[in-house]
């Protein structure tokens, strides 16, 4: 079961580079935010499967904490990519 989990885990790796290269070459700042939301997810997902597949423990924390540092990181997107830097981008009323 361990080399299934390993397995997953460098599939999700291979995503992660992926999402790298968006970041990298990505036209437009939302672009760039979704591989960032990418990595972040991905990182998640290697974390814990890493964790079930034998790893320490403590990988199970930090996934967590990875975890809430990409939500912070769009919510902060989504405040900054307005001009009033209200919150919603796809909104164009101006309070």
């Amino acid at each position: 079961m361990n080399t299934w989990y390993l397995g997953l885990a460098a599939i999700l790796l291979l995503s992660i580079g992926a999402a790298l290269w968006r970041v990298h070459r990505g036209p437009s700042a939302a672009d760039r935010m979704m591989g960032a939301q990418l990595i972040g997810t991905g990182g998640v997902a290697v974390l814990l499967l890493l964790a079930a597949a034998g790893g320490p423990e403590a990988a199970i924390d930090v996934a967590l904490v990875l975890g809430l540092l990409a939500a912070f990181a769009s919510v902060a997107f989504a405040k900054t990519a307005t001009r009033s830097g209200l919150g919603d981008p796809e909104s164009d009323a101006e309070p």
